[in-house]
């Protein structure tokens, strides 16, 4: 994997997306202007980030994902808890999972050193997870930037807003649905579980209790994960058996042999509308590819900070 910071820049004309209404005042040139060295920044960082730790890559993509769900891609996720407020780090989604915030601040930083007081928090989250999934062999696509930062965070909403691994087909419908994202968004943005790791606790009861699952599979994962919650709750297992480091459409072979690791994985493949999409998607990586890129271009415009609204967060734990 290539950790050169080069001012090699990537393009991909994947889709133009025409986004009006309140979207209208992200850009991808925001800071083409005010910051002209803060993609190649912001690149470096990550590649350093994930050519010490390849998992990192999975991990600042979940944040990003995580921080739009709730309140919108405002980075409220990035936030610690104050003595006014209960941030979302240790909402249920997210506590003793969510991780990735040093990389954060280490880009953050370095961004500062180019262009101080200029980039968003919110903006630095998206060009990072979408440098980290071209990085791990995904696609690109064109980052619309011009978010601004919040000013506080919500446990509650984080609780309420990020879509459990317990979910039925129609409840990740539904919650997606009330985000202006359609049932092919979810089962693209799904695929996000080709890479990355869960913990035992998430997928405990489906390995144990589920029918609709690889016998073969479920006892590979029984043996890191004890039957007995409070015994080995926070083991690993990768999402994507195949290829777990590797950003590819291995995710949707998975579902069709009955190995999804997750219950809200294998509830794509599982007699629903959905299952079409999986079998698309697993023939046809192109495909995949280009829906997954519109599908983060959409989440990615879900309730942005603009204009005069929230601020420009000197640290991205805090507020100024």
């Amino acid at each position: 994997m290539a950790s050169s910071c080069s001012s090699f820049m990537i393009t991909l004309a994947l889709l133009v997306l025409v986004i009006g209404g309140a979207n209208a005042t992200l850009y991808t040139n925001f800071y083409s202007s005010s910051c002209p060295k803060l993609l190649d920044t912001v690149k470096c960082a990550v590649e350093s980030a994930i050519s010490k730790e390849t998992r990192m890559g999975a991990s600042l993509l979940r944040l990003f994902f995580h921080d739009c769900f709730v309140n919108g891609c405002d980075g409220s996720i990035l936030l610690d808890d104050t003595s006014s407020f209960t941030g979302e780090k240790n909402a249920r989604p997210n506590k003793n999972s969510a991780r990735g915030f040093d990389v954060i601040d280490k880009i953050k930083s370095a961004v500062e050193e180019v262009c101080p007081g200029v980039v968003s928090c919110a903006d630095i989250l998206a060009i990072a997870a979408r440098d980290s999934v071209h990085i791990l062999g995904g696609p690109s696509w064109n980052v619309k930037l011009g978010r601004r930062d919040s000013r506080t965070a919500s446990q509650s909403a984080a609780n309420n807003g990020i879509p459990p691994p317990t979910s039925n087909v129609n409840q990740l419908i539904s919650r997606f649905n009330s985000l202006g994202l359609s049932p092919k968004d979810l089962v693209a943005l799904s695929g996000a579980h080709t890479i990355g790791q869960a913990r035992c606790t998430t997928f405990r009861a489906r390995i144990y209790n589920e029918t609709n699952i690889d016998s073969s599979f479920a006892h590979i994962r029984q043996s890191t994960c004890p039957p007995n919650s409070g015994s080995g709750d926070n083991n690993l297992a990768p999402l994507d058996l195949a290829t777990p480091t590797f950003f590819d459409n291995h995710y949707f072979k998975n579902l069709i042999q009955k190995k999804g690791l997750l219950h809200s994985d294998q509830q794509l493949f599982n007699g629903a509308s959905t299952d079409s999409l999986v079998r698309t998607y697993n023939t046809n990586p192109g495909s995949f590819f280009a829906d997954f890129s519109a599908a983060m271009i959409k989440m990615g415009d879900i309730s942005p900070l603009t204009g005069s609204l929230g601020e420009i967060r000197n640290k991205c734990r805090r507020v100024n």
